[in-house]
Formats: C-alpha cells, structure tokens, sequence
C-alpha cells in the first residue's frame, strides 16, 4: 500500500508540471544573471570614477603635447592624431602600482596603435630608460620631470589613458584599464 508521502518520493518531473510545481531555476543561470550584474555594476562605478578623476582634463579640443621621447624621436600629439587613426596618449609613473598592469597592454597596443606615454615625476631620463628596459616596454615616452604636461593636462590619477582623434579628446580612461576596454575606445574614437 503506498502512502503519500511515498508516491511524493517518486514522483516524475512530469507529476511535478502537472501538479502546478515550478522548478528551481539552475545554479548557472543563477550564476549567470550574479555575473551580468557584477559587470554592470563594475561597468557603472568604473564610468563613474573616470567622470569624476577626468573632471579637470581636457574635453574637446586636445592640449599640445610637443617633445622628444627618450627613444629620440620628435613627437607631436595633435599632428599624430591627424592622419585619420587615434592616439592613445598614456599617463604614467615608474612609481604607481596600478600602471603595472595597464603598461603591459599599452605595451601590446603600441605595435598595432599610435602610442605616446608621458611619464610623470619619475626622475631623470636614465632612470626612467632603466624601468623601461627592464620591464621590457618599448612604446615612446616623453619624460615630464618637472610635471608642466600633467599640469596642463589637469592629469590627476596615474594611470591615464586619452584617446586622441583629429585633434580631438574622444576618450578619457583612469585607473586600470582592460586591453578590450582600450581596443573599444580606439575603435570608437
């Protein structure tokens, strides 16, 4: 003789539908929407940081960066950005600890991009060569030893991506950037 507790054991999925029980969504589609949400809001506090540390840089029309990198080469920002391809103007510092993981990316873009760093308050121009080699990065930097293309720049947090086009901010990143983070402001720029 079965009782109900025992036909409640063996039940199918089917009995389950047919009595009005809904199942239990599944592990990886509750993952699934933890993840999505995590990325919006990731994505939500990351835009939020960058309008508020890029607030005193420059919108629109791009501020000169003239000099010589310490490769030796003559650079000109604005003059770069006019050839119809977006530079990806790179603040940074030997001293900061995010730039250690964003100078590896805008170490791989620079065979792909136009790329000019500046390098903030990190001391003379051996110095910053010696980082250089060792870290084995070899996009071009303009040494700003006294800070006067920062300051321009209103430049506050290091690390700090700009995105240049025509003459034109057409991005501003701070903080730790993704390399699809980077390729999407290019791409869009």
């Amino acid at each position: 003789m079965k009782t109900p507790n025992n036909e409640d054991k063996f039940s199918t999925t089917e009995d389950s539908a047919v009595k009005g029980e809904t199942k239990k969504p599944s592990r990886l589609k509750k993952w699934g929407k933890e993840l999505v949400s995590m990325i919006l809001i990731v994505g939500v506090v990351s835009f939020a940081m960058d309008f508020y540390h890029s607030r005193s840089m420059p919108q629109g029309d791009a501020i000169p960066i003239v000099g010589q990198s310490l490769q030796g080469e003559d650079i000109d920002v604005i003059e770069l950005s006019k050839n119809g391809k977006p530079v990806i103007v790179y603040f940074w510092a030997t001293w900061c600890g995010a730039c250690k993981f964003v100078s590896p990316t805008v170490n791989s873009f620079s065979d792909s991009h136009q790329v000019v760093s500046v390098a903030l308050s990190s001391g003379p121009d051996e110095r910053v060569q010696r980082y250089l080699e060792a870290k084995e990065y070899d996009f071009p930097v303009i040494n700003d030893l006294s800070g006067s293309i920062s300051r321009n720049w209103g430049v506050n947090v290091t690390p700090s991506i700009v995105i240049i086009k025509d003459g034109k901010v057409s991005s501003i990143a701070t903080g730790i950037t993704s390399p699809i983070g980077l390729w999407l402001r290019t791409y869009f720029a």
